[in-house]
């Protein structure tokens, strides 16, 4: 079965809209695994638009599942996680322009700089995952590179309008992930996954994860967090 780890940003963005103490990333990640979440996920930005390193210490303290920390290959981010040590570090492209990460990381530009910043992790006793688009060449620099894992990004087939566009982004994702565990590389998926769209993903065995974040912490609002992950992973259980 597969698990799911939450992602707690957007709890952040919403402390930081009007710059108090509240509302609290730490006591979303606690609710969230409370409800059955298997991870806790956060992205620390270089402009910290939501969480912050004071938000990942006091998480990685209070987690009981697993850390998974996101964020750019640059120097400055990993010494935050090799100080830090979180039990995973997804690497992922950012832009200060971007409302949200817009795609995946091109390992054809950038794959000695990604090479080095998956050997320095990995040499901290860090597991590595990288975010890539459900592109076969990708995943197979990302297996040359040596990852632990890839994270499928999904945002293309969740934002597709047409039932055509769905179905076409969606072989792209099952190409992708059979690719994946075929180099044996663990297979997770993520971004813009919803309570409609993680239906999709049913019989498809070769995902070990999925990394959900806006929808669960939007649903939230009305259910509260406990709710809102429970629905999420009884959703997943009957993938």
């Amino acid at each position: 079965m597969a698990q799911l780890a939450v992602n707690v940003d957007h709890i952040a963005t919403l402390r930081q809209a009007r710059g108090t103490r509240y509302p609290e990333p730490v006591a979303a990640a606690i609710a969230a695994e409370t409800a059955g979440a298997d991870g806790i996920v956060v992205h620390l930005r270089e402009d910290r638009r939501h969480i912050n390193e004071r938000d990942v210490r006091l998480i990685k303290q209070v987690v009981q599942s697993k850390l998974i920390l996101e964020m750019a290959a640059s120097s400055e981010m990993l010494g935050i996680a090799m100080d830090i040590k979180p039990d995973c570090v997804t690497l992922v492209p950012e832009k200060r322009e971007e409302l949200t990460t817009e795609g995946g990381l091109d390992l054809i530009t950038h794959q000695d700089q990604i090479r080095e910043a998956v050997v320095n992790l990995k040499n901290s006793g860090i597991a590595t995952s990288i975010f890539i688009d459900p592109d076969l060449e990708q995943i197979k620099i990302a297996h040359k590179i040596d990852t632990d894992m890839i994270e499928i990004h999904t945002g293309a087939f969740c934002d597709a309008r047409t039932a055509s566009r769905k179905q076409k982004e969606f072989i792209r994702i099952v190409n992708a992930a059979k690719m994946g565990v075929k180099l044996k590389l663990e297979v997770n998926a993520g971004h813009g996954i919803c309570y409609n769209t993680i239906k999709a993903f049913k019989g498809l065995d070769e995902i070990s994860e999925f990394s959900i974040g806006h929808s669960i912490v939007s649903r939230a609002l009305f259910t509260g967090m406990e709710q809102a992950v429970r629905d999420m992973k009884q959703l997943i259980v009957a993938l």
